[in-house]
């Protein structure tokens, strides 16, 4: 299973960085490599009876590890064709339930978007291909390889499959949504329709345990039911997650660096707090910003450093001693809107920047917090 993923810090233990991508084991893997060991043990121990139980348990986990092996060069494909179109790709984290590969842009177009999504399934399915070609004319016998081939050729396909079913998070919603995005004209209405199937999928994945425990008159599995379970949950939550990332794009046009911008008022570094409130207050200005003498900015005064100074020491505080020295990267263009805005933003987090007209004139300040609003109760 894969899925894009929002920027994170990397947790885990570091593996390598083939084709220049970092790759993560998340500590949840020995969990499921445990739960996998336990269910396929029994398998093993059912094809080769002569095994000891630890055999028979040592082999369980190899297939969790080549498993997991398959699940790397399924998240392989998605980002070798991701950085073929130019998309920078992150890192590939595998954990709890498979693998995530975080790459950090959209892809341009629809159908980029289909061929990143769909790189993954078919690395799986030309694994489970080539398992079968193997088992087929390469393995005899009944021994260990054999055992293994089979399962993994069996697994691939399974992963293959599951991963084209038309629901995010899985890739064949993010196929859905390219689908959709290419009838619309939509990436965000893609998103809502793959996301939607994802819920519906997850709801259909939870009920198939018990119709085929019905439908076949035998005893309910649990540990295909405890599969189910949270192969549902994986599912639907991350299709909720897509729906709130369709919310948030969906305001991105409303980020507008002069919209939200707040006026200043210039002040001296040697001008008393009271003094710069009263004029702030007289400009109808939410900000105030530092100038020398030339009337060249030089730094922001912290809203929160105002607050925070008690009323009686203002006239003895002067403005200069509560401000942030202005770093070229605190001063962005007043033309800046959506996702260049944020982006840059993002590249040099700070509570406040200064916005400049393109002739470098102070247009106001633009406060993160003002910013935040807009996406606030997504």
């Amino acid at each position: 299973m894969s899925a894009e993923s929002p920027r994170q810090e990397s947790s885990g233990i570091r593996m390598g960085r083939p084709f220049g991508i970092p790759v993560y084991v998340s500590w949840t893997w020995f969990i499921v490599a445990a739960f996998i060991t336990w269910m396929f043990g029994d398998v093993v121990r059912g094809y080769l009876p002569d095994l000891s139980v630890t055999a028979a348990y040592a082999v369980a986990f190899l297939f969790a590890v080549l498993l997991y092996v398959s699940v790397l060069l399924h998240e392989l494909a998605h980002c070798v064709v991701a950085k073929m179109f130019g998309l920078p790709v992150r890192k590939i984290t595998l954990y709890l339930l498979g693998g995530v590969s975080e790459i950090e842009k959209e892809a341009q177009t629809p159908g980029r978007e289909f061929l990143v999504a769909a790189a993954g399934p078919f690395l799986s399915l030309a694994l489970a291909g080539g398992g079968l070609l193997a088992d087929l004319f390469l393995v005899t016998g009944d021994g260990i390889a054999q055992v293994l081939i089979l399962q993994l050729w069996v697994a691939n396909l399974i992963v293959g499959v599951f991963n084209l079913l038309p629901g995010l998070p899985l890739d064949g919603g993010r196929m859905l949504r390219a689908g959709v995005w290419k009838a619309t004209g939509s990436p965000g209405t893609g998103t809502i329709v793959a996301a939607w199937a994802g819920r519906a999928l997850a709801v259909v994945v939870i009920a198939v345990p018990p119709a085929i425990s019905m439908l076949g008159d035998q005893p309910l599995d649990e540990r295909n039911m405890i599969w189910s379970v949270v192969l549902a949950a994986f599912i639907w939550m991350g299709a909720t997650q897509s729906l709130k990332v369709a919310k948030v794009r969906a305001r991105i046009p409303k980020v507008v660096a002069r919209t939200l911008a707040r006026r200043a008022v210039a002040v001296t570094s040697d001008t008393p707090l009271s003094e710069a409130l009263r004029r702030a207050a007289e400009a109808h200005a939410g900000a105030m910003v530092v100038v020398d003498h030339e009337g060249r900015p030089t730094a922001l005064v912290h809203e929160s450093a105002v607050l925070a100074t008690p009323e009686h020491r203002r006239p003895w505080v002067s403005a200069g001693s509560l401000a942030r020295s202005l770093e070229p990267s605190l001063i962005l263009s007043a033309e800046l809107t959506g996702e260049r805005l944020l982006e840059a933003m993002r590249e040099h987090p700070s509570g406040e920047y200064l916005l400049v007209e393109p002739g470098g004139e102070i247009y106001g300040v633009l406060s993160t917090a003002d910013v935040n609003r807009v996406f606030s109760g997504v």
